[in-house]
């Protein structure tokens, strides 16, 4: 009798870890039929993190993921820290530093399809180049962009980086930046992390005050761009008329 007991046991146990992992098979059959294309949002991060943990699937792995940031989605996973992550059952620091690197990579090929040396024209072209870079952050980081006489990318750099209220930016990194980059003129940049680029007051000082310090060392500020969620507004307006207020704000995306 015991020993039909410890049989039946090891059946339903061999079934259970079958079922496991035909579920985590599955992903990969989809892609190798249909490509990733065909893959929902959770399959293509069980394809990412590859096994579960004890007593969860990575298919179950991957949706507890995917709830965890609610209606932020994906998005919220791609701006979630280690620590974070980690709250989510079965994921320990190796999963949730491959999650933050995938994030990390997506953002860097963002940027790379608009080539390695771009040149801005337009203040829309600036927006686009660093949307996916801001868009997904939850604290403002503002970065000085330098140019030279074509337009062409010198460099940027993180002048800042604050809480979701707002950071301080120092002009006088902003200038040390350019003129250590031999910029000709700079462009400012910073997301909101509410989602709407509507700049506030302190945007509007913060414009005029680089704008005004530009102007004596001779290095031209030639726009403020703020970063929302899919959306984007030019402060080059300001620059060209001082007494423009918020009323000079341009929606660019």
């Amino acid at each position: 009798m015991k020993q039909d007991r410890q049989s039946v046991y090891l059946r339903q146990a061999g079934s259970a870890a079958l079922r496991k992992l035909r579920e985590e098979e599955r992903p990969y059959e989809k892609c190798a039929s249909g490509g990733p294309g065909v893959l929902t949002e959770v399959e293509l991060l069980a394809v990412v993190l590859r096994t579960g943990s004890e007593g969860i699937s990575v298919i179950e792995m991957s949706r507890s993921l995917m709830d965890s940031f609610g209606a932020e989605g994906i998005a919220g996973l791609c701006s979630a820290t280690i620590p974070e992550l980690m709250k989510v059952h079965g994921i320990g620091r190796v999963k949730a530093m491959q999650l933050t690197c995938i994030a990390e990579l997506s953002r860097r090929i963002a940027k790379s399809v608009r080539g390695k040396t771009p040149f801005f024209s337009q203040p829309r072209e600036v927006a686009l180049y660093y949307m996916e870079d801001l868009r997904h952050r939850r604290q403002e980081m503002a970065l000085v962009v330098m140019l030279d006489t074509r337009g062409r990318l010198l460099g940027d750099e993180v002048i800042s980086s604050g809480t979701v209220n707002g950071t301080v930016i120092g002009v006088r990194e902003i200038f040390i930046s350019a003129l250590n980059h031999r910029a000709v003129s700079i462009i400012l940049i910073h997301n909101h992390p509410s989602g709407e680029p509507d700049p506030s007051p302190e945007d509007i000082s913060l414009t005029q005050r680089v704008r005004d310090a530009g102007s004596v060392i001779g290095i031209p500020l030639l726009d403020h761009i703020i970063i929302g969620d899919r959306r984007a507004v030019s402060l080059a307006k300001l620059i060209r008329d001082p007494d423009a207020g918020r009323s000079a704000a341009e929606e660019i995306l």
